[in-house]
């Protein structure tokens, strides 16, 4: 990370590039800048929880730098995987692990929705009671009604949503630990993931591939939207990404979708800070492709 305001020279340009991300109170279109009304503040915010995960924030930062955001979708999702095992084993993520209460598997028969209209196929999410956390009945709901979209060629649009106060509120944090080994969940991750499927019918439909998104779009909820070719924001939405926290990374393909939308630098900075971004400020970033009723523009923090 560097701080910055002006960028004035070809060697200030090239720290620039090379930087995690730079900090700038000044308002800037650069993909590499974040702009910010209190530096010192994200520094110790930064400081804080870097220093509480140094291992995930470096692989978190390694991966980013390795995926790149014009490369083969299956290569960075193998990357990104990779890494998220690796972090799996560590002690940053065990320790975590060991700070929580019992495990549960969520178990509900309709998780996800899919309701059809002539060449038009809506996927919901069916948990509203808990934000629409993605658990593993969620996520295999969402991999049938996708892989039915892209098996019958009459469909000719695609929505994604979320009932009840939000989009979805990334994973189902219950869930974490219930996995045999960390090698089989990268199989699981890289053979069976609804980022391939969105990406590939994305590819088929562009922006007739959307995602309509509120409340909590965090985790692999904002990772899986921003596969898709269009996504409209309600003004109440907020994105980020906590893996952190868990001494994780983003492990449902967003280390390449949201770089895709905003760039590794800001991308890293929503990793590093784990602080969400409002409607407008992913609307500029371009995170969302529209906004509903645009709030008041805000910096960053």
């Amino acid at each position: 990370m560097c701080r910055s305001g002006v960028i004035g020279s070809d060697r200030a340009d090239r720290v620039v590039d090379r930087a995690t991300f730079t900090l700038t109170d000044t308002p800037s279109d650069d993909r590499r800048l974040v702009y910010t009304a209190d530096i010192e503040g994200t520094i110790a915010v930064l400081t804080d929880r870097i220093s509480a995960h140094p291992v995930a924030a470096s692989v978190g930062d390694d991966v980013l730098r390795a995926v790149s955001d014009a490369g083969s979708t299956v290569s960075g999702l193998i990357t990104e995987s990779l890494a998220y095992s690796a972090l799996q084993a560590g002690t940053e993520f065990t320790d975590w692990l060991a700070s929580q209460g019992s495990r549960r598997r969520h178990q509900q028969d309709d998780a996800v929705v899919l309701t059809r209209e002539d060449s038009h196929l809506d996927i919901v999410f069916n948990r509203g009671d808990r934000h629409n956390a993605f658990s593993d009945v969620l996520r295999a709901g969402l991999i049938d009604g996708l892989t039915v979209a892209l098996a019958d060629t009459s469909i000719e649009s695609v929505r994604l949503s979320g009932r009840g106060r939000s989009f979805c509120s990334g994973g189902d944090l219950a869930e974490f630990g219930l996995f045999a080994d960390p090698a089989n969940s990268h199989l699981a991750r890289t053979r069976h993931s609804p980022a391939l499927l969105l990406d590939a019918l994305t590819s088929r439909l562009g922006t007739a591939c959307r995602a309509d998104v509120h409340g909590a779009v965090l985790g692999s909820g904002l990772e899986m939207a921003a596969y898709c070719g269009f996504i409209t924001a309600r003004p109440d939405a907020r994105f980020g990404l906590p893996e952190l926290e868990l001494g994780l990374v983003p492990g449902a393909g967003g280390t390449l979708s949201v770089q895709r939308r905003i760039g590794r630098w800001r991308t890293a900075y929503l990793l590093m800070t784990g602080r969400r971004i409002d409607a407008t400020t992913a609307l500029q970033w371009g995170l969302v492709d529209h906004v509903d009723e645009l709030p008041a523009p805000s910096p960053a923090s």
